[in-house]
């Protein structure tokens, strides 16, 4: 009984490293999003840090159109990069979990 307890410590352990691993890989997987007429385009880490910021000519006239742009652009990104952030966290955090019957948290 204490080396399956043992042995699934040890699992849970070296599970935690691997997600931590994961969340600094995150940080090099880049994410691109642009508007739906290219005229602006944001690139971020799957860590939802903003890398990259490129903003058309035309869209420096108008305050109000370059926020709009913004705002959409950038959600969409984020939510592109979360997904992508939720999934490879989660492959590693299920691939490492013991089998517990009743704690199917990953499915």
């Amino acid at each position: 009984m204490f080396g399956d307890l043992m042995g699934m410590m040890g699992k849970l352990k070296e599970t935690q490293e691997k997600v931590a691993a994961t969340k600094e890989r995150l940080h090099t997987v880049m994410v691109d999003e642009k508007s739906n007429d290219g005229l602006l385009s944001v690139t971020l880490t799957a860590n939802r840090e903003i890398k990259e910021i490129k903003i058309d000519d035309c869209l420096l006239n108008d305050k109000e159109q370059l926020e709009d742009y913004l705002i959409i652009t950038l959600n969409k990104a984020i939510e592109k990069a979360t997904k992508v952030n939720e999934a490879e966290i989660s492959a590693v955090a299920k691939e490492g979990m013991p089998n517990i019957p009743g704690m199917d948290m990953f499915q």
